[in-house]
């Protein structure tokens, strides 16, 4: 630190800045000081930096938009009685055991956060306003649920039902739209994915609003989170998108609680003033609400600066510590450090010294903060409260590192937490641990009846429909796709492409088509969709791009239609998912079209796709340059053998891995029609090829087969090919079909073994087909039995083995192994993969024509078909080497 060299001119520059302060005010001061500071740094000058202000009230009192006395009182009865209901559903919930758990703590740190948005800011879809977006902390969803109740929204049944769903009625765990639909607008409790989904629909809401398809000028995304949960990268990972973005339409609030799940957040720092410095510096508008009203006068009187200084050195788990104790504690740990700090409060009693609260449960504080929040504009707002966990909950788990395990509470404890918060309870109903709700004809119902009348209804809410159904093209508007391409060779990449660019053209439905890319358009051979529809950008283009003198230059502009995402491939699937729910949130059904490296789509954001699900997206996931073997030159990290594993998992997600353009039409066509003419809550995987190879036009009735996941591509009936000597039953998806293709003609050609080829457009439609049969025969014993897709087809064909070749794991064509008659042989790509010519590593991996002739050789052998010795004659003939590593463990 700098030694003060003119104490006396210090002084005066000091009085100066207090006399502008007095006379003019801190507009004025900021202005003089931003002005010197300025030309400071101009003339070379060192100019002090800091992230952070004092640990104090950014907004101070004389600045509080306020709340009147009446209200206040309401609001404070209405909340008490939530408090209660909140910590009751989880107490009667665990009464018999702990096997349901549940969450008190949480929710009562959040208490006056959530109440003074629901009671003043939190805006209900009407027919003037789109609504707001609320993500929810998922561990406070007692809180909202009880909320419901006393607004007459949820019955006391279903709050006795809190987390048992399975009979139907109960209420889920945390904020799921699957479970909850017309309730919870955004799953959550997956902590960190709320953060950054709710930035992507802030920026979507701005996206909607400069292409002219909706008014979102007026809606606010409020986004609740904790402390502990900004640890998580997705919390804090996007925030500089945000500020670039000018997300004025974004407020977080962070609970910051100082506790984690098991201890402090910065137990050895302050992670208020951390979260400060880390927005400021994003370029956010931070407002910290730090100490309530009671500390007003006490601040006031710090002439000296000595209690801001005992306030930050403090460290959090100081403050943790003093709230898990009593006043005379605090009097003693807190105060007591310095004479002067004790003798400020000598005339404060212990009670009255206990009373000093933070400022996220002062509601007069929270409401000065959200109406300074919602007022802001040219930047988002994250507002950090402090509170303190497990509020009111006394010796139960206030402020104390095992809160967050609380679901239940001693009797004691109860008694306390009655008498805090003022609650019309005996001593003997408490132990009934009844639900609690105002008369109709009181005071407080018709109170909060009129602030969400005036606030335009209530939330959650979530609509499930849109009021638009889109008219999809027929499949006669992909013609391009359906006549393949005689003497040309595309990837499914390019036909994809051309699809794209077909919807995009559309009168009906191209305005609503929503491009997104990562950093690899030129990649995907996207380019020529710059120029023509344009890169949403809220500032349009600054510059003349490098390649303004050519036919597909870079162009950005505010009402482009693409979203260029960069290198972020959670940021582009939360840009997805703010797309693909724009039928609920906005009414308006928008069809995004993601299109990512597959190695880096599922994999890397499967917490993101699995939330997606949750919130019933719809719309199309493009995996390109899939295959572990197509993307030859990329090596381990970029070729995907698995993604349509994990696809598989997801419920509503519909996978498909097509091998010719007319099969990508079919589907996407079919995905136009299902979510949004029908509006079925799915969304659709595409796994996309570099790898050119010409098409052919689309087999006459076809379109059955390739939607439910396989259609007869090739038959041997009547080409006089071993047709009566043996046969095989060869499944292939992706470009390996074209192997398998291969296979069956060196089967015919060198064995005499006549081949059926299937395109297995999806061995996950085919498993869940065979699962759905499976079940309704066992449920139904008395009934005819229900075939499977597959024993169907197979069983129409001349008996014999079955070889199934894919790009991906065997576990993937696996799959359907229950439900195939007879032989089953899986040929696939596990293991790491590498760089390599794609022929070397179809061979490496085993999955080449090669492999597929010796498999159905193998096969027919052990069915005793043909002689064992034909098997091992295809290994010498093909050059085999039956002592190399397995590819798997290679």
């Amino acid at each position: 630190m700098l030694e003060d060299l003119d104490p006396a001119e210090t002084r005066e520059w000091v009085e100066a800045l207090d006399s502008v302060l007095a006379f003019e005010g801190a507009d004025r001061a900021f202005y003089l000081l931003d002005e010197v500071t300025t030309e400071a740094r101009r003339k070379g000058a060192p100019v002090p930096y800091s992230a952070t202000t004092p640990y104090l009230n950014t907004i101070p009192p004389g600045k509080e938009d306020r709340l009147s006395p009446r209200e206040l009182a309401i609001d404070h009865r209405i909340r008490s009685m939530i408090r209660w209901n909140a910590l009751a559903m989880v107490l009667r919930a665990n009464a018999e055991s702990s096997e349901l758990g549940g969450h008190i703590a949480s929710f009562q740190s959040a208490a006056t956060l959530y109440d003074v948005g629901f009671m003043h800011f939190f805006r209900g879809a009407s027919e003037s306003h789109g609504g707001d977006l609320l993500f929810i902390q998922g561990h406070s969803s007692p809180g909202i649920y009880a909320r419901s109740f006393v607004e007459g929204r949820l019955t006391e049944e279903q709050l006795t039902r809190f987390r048992q769903e399975v009979d139907g009625g109960g209420l889920s765990s945390y904020p799921h739209p699957w479970l909850m639909p017309d309730y919870w607008q955004m799953p959550t409790v997956s902590m960190g994915l709320g953060p950054i989904m709710a930035i992507y629909q802030a920026r979507f809401l701005k996206y909607l609003a400069r292409r002219g398809l909706a008014d979102t000028t007026d809606r606010t995304v409020w986004a609740f989170l904790g402390d502990g949960e900004t640890d998580e990268p997705e919390s804090l990972g996007a925030i500089a998108l945000a500020s670039r973005e000018k997300l004025d339409n974004l407020i977080f609030v962070i609970n910051c609680n100082l506790q984690r799940l098991d201890g402090p957040v910065r137990g050895n720092g302050k992670i208020i003033q951390e979260l400060e410095g880390i927005f400021r510096g994003a370029g956010w508008n931070v407002i910290k609400t730090i100490w309530g009203s009671g500390w007003d006068p006490l601040i006031a009187r710090d002439s000296s600066g000595l209690l801001l200084k005992r306030m930050e050195e403090a460290v959090d788990g100081e403050y943790q510590d003093f709230k898990s104790k009593d006043g005379a504690y605090v009097r003693e740990k807190f105060f007591g450090k310095y004479p002067e700090l004790a003798e400020m409060v000598a005339g404060m009693t212990d009670d009255e010294i206990w009373a000093l609260n933070r400022g996220g449960h002062d509601p007069v504080k929270v409401y000065a903060a959200y109406s300074a929040a919602v007022r802001h504009a040219g930047q988002p707002t994250v507002i950090l409260a402090k509170t303190i966990k497990g509020y009111g909950m006394g010796e139960s788990g206030e402020g104390q590192n095992i809160t967050h395990q609380q679901k239940h509470m001693a009797s004691a404890a109860l008694v306390k937490f009655r008498d805090r918060f003022g609650l019309p309870l005996t001593d003997e109903q408490l132990a009934e641990l009844p639900f609690l709700r105002f008369d109709e004809d009181s005071e407080e119902m018709a109170y909060l009846r009129e602030r969400r009348t005036a606030l335009g209804g209530y939330l959650p809410s979530r609509r499930q429909r849109s009021t638009q159904t889109l008219a999809v093209p027929d499949l006669s508007a992909f013609g391009g796709q359906l006549g393949g391409t005689p003497g040309r060779q595309i990837s499914t990449t390019m036909a994809f492409v051309r699809i794209l660019n077909t919807l995009l053209r559309d009168k009906a439905i191209g305005p609503r088509v929503v491009p997104i890319v990562p950093d690899e358009s030129r990649t995907f051979g996207m380019e020529g969709m710059f120029r023509q529809f344009g890169i949403f950008s809220q500032a349009g283009q600054l510059y003349q791009p490098e390649d303004a003198n050519q036919l597909m230059y870079y162009r950005e502009a505010p009402d482009g239609q693409m979203l260029q995402e960069g290198i972020n491939e959670p940021g582009a699937l939360a840009s997805w998912i703010a797309a693909a729910t724009a039928y609920s949130t906005s009414d308006i059904a928008m069809i995004p079209f993601y299109i990512f490296y597959s190695m880096f789509g599922f994999q890397r954001v499967m917490d993101l796709i699995w939330a997606a699900g949750d919130s019933r997206a719809r719309g199309f996931l493009l995996g390109g340059t899939a295959g572990r073997t197509t993307l030859n030159g990329e090596g381990l990290q970029h070729e995907d053998g698995h993604s349509h594993v994990l696809a598989s998992v997801v419920p509503n997600c519909v996978a498909y891995d097509p091998t010719y353009s007319y099969e990508v039409a079919v589907i996407i066509q079919d995905g136009l029609r299902r979510m949004f003419a029908e509006q079925e809550d799915v969304f659709f995987y595409l796994t996309l090829m570099n790898e050119n190879y010409e098409h052919p036009a689309l087999p006459e009735g076809a379109e059955a087969g390739i939607l439910r996941g396989m259609y007869l591509l090739r038959s041997t009936d009547g080409d006089g090919a071993g047709s009566d000597g043996p046969r095989v039953q060869l499944l292939g998806s992706g470009t390996i079909l074209r192997e398998v293709l291969a296979g069956a003609d060196l089967l015919a050609a060198d064995y005499g073994v006549a081949a059926d080829v299937w395109s297995a457009t999806s061995f996950t439609e085919l498993r869940r087909d065979g699962l759905a049969a499976e079940r309704w025969n066992m449920l139904h014993p008395g009934s005819e039995p229900r075939r499977s897709y597959v024993v169907e087809c197979l069983a129409a064909r001349p008996p014999g083995p079955v070889i199934a070749a894919t790009d991906y794991v065997r576990a993937f064509a696996d799959q359907i192994r229950a439900f195939v008659p007879g032989r089953y042989r899986v040929l696939g790509t596990d293991g790491y993969g590498r760089s390599d010519y794609r022929r070397n590593l179809r061979r490496f991996f085993e999955v080449d024509r090669h492999y597929v002739a010796l498999a159905a050789l193998t096969s027919l052998a052990e069915d005793g078909a043909i002689p064992a010795d034909r098997a091992a004659d295809a290994i010498a003939r093909y050059g085999i080497d039956p002592d190399t590593p397995d590819p798997s463990r290679a």
